[in-house]
């Protein structure tokens, strides 16, 4: 029986995709939010501010307090302290605090969190609960026919893919037109490929319904691509807003550096304001001669030169990417191996002598402790 349906259901066209329909986004504020579970303080002092219509994501690896802080302006959770603003109104704080239910605000968590026991179009009306019956079909049914599913209507969510359930879980998380939208890791269980599609389909939605946004992910390529500006969180703290090209052009630390790309981080010392490697020298304006510092080299920065170029080094190693290829060299006065990103086609042979160069716009230099950026060339 289900196979028969399910059979019936993917025979079907599917119909036209509409247009999100627009809401009236609000402006997010926290204020100095912080959240304690017990000893642990999840949350400290945060201050983020969305003005209506942005998409901020909310990037970090797990545990350092981006789902609390997506769960406290939904009203899942309360601050320990600090406030929760929604266009200048508190919703959460010392004073007030606003149910859920009541913030317009829609929640799209990472297991897409779809009943099995209700079709499509009742799960993506689940939410309408303040529109008569018929009311809360078409809004459902329109949310549905934006995502391109609006011929699954009738369907369980079994016969989906993850995929198609992503997408009917933001439809669901649309149809009541929010003013702020918020969105857990929602491409987190999607293959590579389906990701990136769904991903841009989403983001296109978002623009369309104009609601305010927060995307938590741990994928820095993610946050680069959908938000208008990403907010960098480390340890419960935020360490960083701002556009995504700021952040990967001057990250606040080395640690903000890593998340961005991937480097080859080689010692340093400063001398008359530059910083000494075996790889050249670079400015390095803000510290003192005689200093110890780190030389972060991006890898797609790695320039591969003919043998008798530039500096000389030796390939080790060669890992194909796909379209690039990642070549591990030993170069003469460094302990580690350097690794350069190159095109598959321009790899060099296991073992051959090659030169390399520096690209100084893809050089950051950092304190020795790397605390604090000190110099982008």
């Amino acid at each position: 029986m289900k196979a028969g349906r399910a059979a019936r259901a993917l025979k079907r066209a599917p119909s036209e995709r509409g247009r999100a329909r627009v809401t009236f986004a609000a402006r997010l504020t926290f204020e100095d939010v912080s959240k304690r579970y017990g000893e642990n303080l999840a949350l400290d002092h945060v201050s983020l501010d969305l003005p209506p219509g942005e998409v901020l994501c909310l990037l970090g690896p797990s545990g350092c307090g981006k789902t609390t802080l997506l769960r406290i302006a939904a009203g899942v959770e309360r601050p320990t302290s600090g406030r929760v603003l929604l266009d200048g109104q508190e919703v959460a704080g010392p004073d007030r605090f606003v149910p859920p239910e009541k913030r317009g605000v829609g929640l799209m968590f990472q297991d897409f969190a779809l009943f099995p026991h209700l079709t499509i179009v009742q799960n993506v009306a689940f939410g309408l609960r303040s529109l008569s019956r018929a009311e809360a079909n078409a809004e459902a049914l329109a949310a549905l026919a934006r995502v391109g599913l609006a011929h699954y209507a009738n369907e369980y969510p079994h016969i989906l893919s993850g995929g198609e359930q992503q997408r009917v879980a933001l439809a669901r998380a649309i149809a009541p037109r929010p003013s702020v939208l918020l969105m857990d890791e929602p491409f987190s269980g999607l293959d590579p490929r389906l990701r990136e599609k769904i991903r841009e389909e989403t983001l296109a939605i978002l623009h369309e319904t104009r609601a305010t946004c927060i995307v938590v992910t741990h994928d820095a390529e993610e946050a680069m691509r959908m938000g208008d500006r990403v907010a960098l969180l480390r340890q419960g703290h935020v360490v960083q807003t701002g556009r995504a090209l700021d952040l990967y052009r001057a990250p606040k630390d080395i640690l903000a550096a890593r998340t961005f790309s991937d480097l080859n981080e080689v010692p340093a010392r400063i001398e008359n304001g530059s910083a000494k490697t075996v790889l050249g020298s670079f400015p390095a304006r803000s510290l003192a001669d005689g200093e110890d510092a780190i030389v972060c080299v991006r890898q797609r920065g790695v320039r591969l030169l003919a043998p008798g170029e530039g500096i000389p080094a030796r390939v080790l190693d060669l890992r194909f990417l796909g379209d690039v290829a990642l070549v591990e060299m030993a170069v003469q006065g460094l302990d580690a191996p350097l690794f350069a990103r190159v095109r598959e086609s321009d790899a060099p042979k296991v073992g051959s002598e090659v030169g390399i160069g520096v690209d100084e716009g893809a050089v950051l230099v950092f304190e020795e402790n790397g605390n604090s950026l000190n110099g982008v060339s």
